[in-house]
């Protein structure tokens, strides 16, 4: 009884280190691909391919909880999420090849295989970029063998009955054959026997401090190649190249801001008219940031001209047209109340007037733009002629494009929500139709074409307080129509028309405040907004999905 329980115990514990070699293993195969990824470039990596693959493949309600959940820390989660997978997965095949190594082959094999689909079927995909996947698979390969061979060594226990040299009950040894010959050929018989069996039978001994050498040995091969990857991938990065990048003064510059114009400084907690780069909201699907290097940027017009051409960085900037605006961004994933807006100073070209001097046709509906990483937005045509501060964008409150805003160029439509407009990291514009091809959102079911809806936001007060005079405060917005009008409703009161900020600008949103006197107790406050073109916000509650979030935003505050 004793024996069996040890056995069973040995069996356990060999399955336990089995786990923990596959997971090495992987450590293995994941390093060495991102070292391999420092030479193809970062978004190569079979993580960022793979987590690039989850978000095509993630069903829309599931994308839309991510954001909810995690907002611009959405990728990160992703990551983490893939790697977690990744080490299960890792746990499960190691303990498979301890007890057949064909099993452990394939799950290696399947790993590799869904980096290299995932890398060559990106938007952007090439075979180069399948590389990573395949080496860092072969490097798995050859590490998972290695580490398990400590775990079914030869057992010290004694000879197998098999290698004694005797004959087994049966088989007697053919007549003439010495003893030793016959020993020799037994052990190497049952040697391969052991080792394509997987070695989890009697017979195979666990050599421990061999694993541990050979584990601690994978880990750092696998610290050594990521890191080095890592420290490669570096020479892809334009921060330099950003920060060297000097932006022209505008032929038009934003009018000037009138006396007051931001009231944040007199309310705490209430959202300033313009937000920083560093606050600005990121919604976007890439995992890994483009990088593009200005001295190499073109913006290439095809389809729908009578004469396309491509752009480069200096032609742009050399413009004696560019403009600055004072703009509202809206994120159409944006809930009631949500914080996926902000405003900017940007810098740019018309768009309308670098659409026309190459022609585009009037039977061109839609503008199929194409980030460097693959993705398509796809905006009406009617829009980007007609919307006065529609650009090509080149810089954002001051400086050129932050890299996680598309440096170096992205565009902008006022009065569009940004997944139907603002594409960034902007490498073509296709003059085409709404017929012949969808871009990327609207095949995911979003709405082809949205204009923003007209929304408010409150932002102060949010935390509990004492009981008296308090100003309710907070944002609201109407791309290309602007604000007349904010409503505030206390509990079932009457509505109450709150101060707005000086008008500034129809693409900017407008601050506004109420004081109130509140008595103790808990409260409910309500909002709404009315366009300058006299529309009321809807109260209608309707998700983000597929054409942006309606009603009124109302909060429940406690007064002591």
């Amino acid at each position: 009884m004793a024996d069996g329980a040890g056995a069973r115990a040995e069996r356990r514990g060999r399955r336990r280190l089995a786990a923990l070699a596959g997971l090495a293993a992987a450590a293995v195969a994941l390093g060495v691909a991102e070292l391999v990824a420092g030479l193809t470039g970062p978004w190569t990596s079979p993580v960022v391919a793979v987590g690039d693959a989850v978000i095509t493949l993630t069903p829309e309600p599931v994308k839309q909880f991510a954001i909810d959940t995690f907002g611009e820390a959405d990728k990160v989660a992703l990551v983490v999420g893939t790697l977690v997978v990744v080490a299960l997965y890792a746990l499960a095949v190691g303990v498979l090849s301890l007890r057949d190594r064909r099993l452990g082959t394939v799950g290696i094999a399947l790993f590799g295989l869904v980096g290299v689909v995932a890398a060559i079927t990106r938007p952007a995909g090439g075979l180069l970029d399948a590389l990573p996947s395949l080496v860092g698979a072969v490097a798995g390969g050859l590490a998972l063998p290695a580490l398990l061979a400590p775990l079914t060594a030869p057992s010290s226990g004694g000879p197998h009955p098999r290698s004694t040299g005797e004959a087994s009950p049966g088989h007697p040894s053919p007549a003439g054959e010495s003893s030793e010959a016959s020993s020799a050929d037994a052990r190497v018989v049952d040697r391969l026997r052991e080792v394509l069996a997987g070695g989890d039978r009697k017979g195979a001994g666990l050599d421990r401090r061999r694993f541990v050498v050979g584990s601690g040995v994978a880990l750092g091969v696998a610290a050594v190649t990521g890191g080095g990857g890592r420290l490669l991938q570096r020479r892809f990065d334009v921060a330099d190249a950003r920060a060297g990048l000097r932006l022209p003064a505008p032929s038009d510059a934003a009018a000037p801001l009138p006396p007051g114009a931001d009231l944040a400084p007199e309310v705490d907690g209430l959202t300033p008219l313009f937000t920083s780069n560093r606050d600005f909201y990121r919604v976007d699907t890439a995992i890994t940031v483009p990088r593009i290097d200005p001295a190499g940027y073109r913006l290439a017009l095809t389809g729908m001209f009578d004469a396309p051409r491509s752009y480069t960085l200096a032609d742009l900037l050399e413009r004696d047209d560019l403009v600055e605006r004072d703009i509202t961004l809206t994120c159409v994933s944006n809930e009631v109340g949500g914080g996926l807006a902000g405003t900017a100073r940007w810098l740019g070209v018309p768009l309308g007037a670098v659409l026309r001097e190459n022609g585009v046709r009037d039977g061109s509906t839609q503008l199929l733009c194409r980030s460097s990483d693959g993705m398509t937005i796809g905006a009406p045509t009617r829009s980007a002629l007609e919307v006065p501060d529609a650009m090509l964008a080149v810089g954002m409150n001051g400086e050129p494009l932050p890299i996680e805003h598309g440096f170096p160029v992205r565009m902008l439509i006022p009065g569009l929500y940004g997944y139907v407009s603002a594409c960034k990291w902007l490498v073509g514009i296709e003059a085409t139709t709404y017929e012949a091809v969808d871009a990327y959102w609207t095949r995911r079911g979003w709405a082809a074409r949205q204009e923003i809806r007209v929304a408010s936001r409150i932002d102060v007060p949010l935390r509990p307080f004492p009981a008296g005079r308090r100003p309710i405060a907070g944002v609201a917005w109407a791309q290309t129509r602007g604000i007349t009008a904010v409503e505030v409703r206390v509990d079932e009161g009457e509505w109450r028309e709150a101060q707005l900020s000086p008008q500034v600008d129809a693409d900017l949103w407008r601050q506004w405040v109420l004081p109130y006197d509140f008595a103790p107790g808990r409260h409910q406050i309500t909002v709404r907004a009315t366009s300058a073109e006299g529309e009321l916000q809807t109260q209608e509650r309707r998700p983000p999905f597929p054409s942006g979030s309606t009603g009124w935003h109302t909060i429940q505050v406690v007064t002591t």
